[in-house]
């Protein structure tokens, strides 16, 4: 989709980059990458495509949305971020939560995805039941992603990548456990270790065997695995994607 970006002001600009500097420091120095990207993500994912509603326009912080299920303990996240956010009250907070869960990725050493500024902030929380369900299949997958927000299949795999940071918590999502042996790396460890198959202490969820054996997204798999080059490129595209979901439709 052609996008048209608004223009911001240059104050607006010069405070992008000092929130984004800042931001780099928080999450080097708080090893809080995965629950910032996290954040951003759950924010974006709840878009619609049919009805133009959720999406990443700064609802997330709302105490109606943070207590979604999907959300558990992303409360933290907003209490991590807040002193920066105090700091520029000229960012809207929908801009602010996805620029944090840009730098997130940059600062683990992924990919560095281009960040555009201009969301506002809406009003009206989306309805709970929008972002994927971990104890699903591929239909409910492509439901989500491909129907719900319009993205691909090849968004969905490389969307998955990112369990290559962080770790389940039972407590909020009912899995424990990390992903891969460096949960603070962002590299293409995930795709390799869903092809070695289980292991001792590391998690997969039925909506990560589900790429394996569902045979569009295994192709995409192995080719991250093989390439970590092309995982970031795709990564990129996809998040950028994600992160611009109703925002600047030309």
């Amino acid at each position: 989709m052609t996008k048209s970006y608004p223009t911001v002001s240059e104050e607006y600009q010069k405070a992008v980059e000092k929130a984004r500097r800042k931001l780099r420091g928080l999450i080097a120095e708080k090893n809080c990458a995965p629950i910032v990207l996290r954040l951003a993500w759950h924010a974006a994912g709840t878009f619609d495509v049919k009805t133009n509603t959720g999406g990443p326009f700064g609802t997330i912080k709302q105490s109606t949305e943070l207590a979604h299920g999907a959300n558990n303990g992303l409360d933290i996240a907003i209490r991590l971020l807040e002193p920066i956010k105090e700091q520029f009250p000229i960012l809207s907070y929908a801009d602010f939560s996805q620029l944090a869960g840009v730098v997130a990725v940059e600062i683990t050493g992924g990919p560095e995805i281009p960040f555009h500024p201009g969301r506002e902030d809406k009003p009206q929380p989306p309805p709970e039941g929008r972002l994927p369900d971990a104890t699903q299949g591929a239909d409910h997958l492509r439901q989500v992603f491909v129907t719900q927000m319009g993205l691909s299949d090849q968004d969905i795999v490389a969307l998955s990548g990112a369990h290559t940071l962080g770790r389940g918590h039972k407590e909020r999502s009912g899995f424990e456990g990390p992903w891969t042996t460096n949960p603070l790396v962002f590299d293409n460890s995930y795709f390799k270790e869903l092809l070695a198959g289980d292991k001792e202490g590391l998690l997969k969820l039925p909506t990560d065997k589900i790429l394996l054996s569902d045979p569009a997204f295994r192709p995409l798999v192995e080719k991250y695995a093989a390439d970590e080059d092309a995982f970031f490129a795709d990564y990129t595209e996809a998040h950028l994607k994600l992160s611009e979901l109703g925002f600047a439709d030309a």
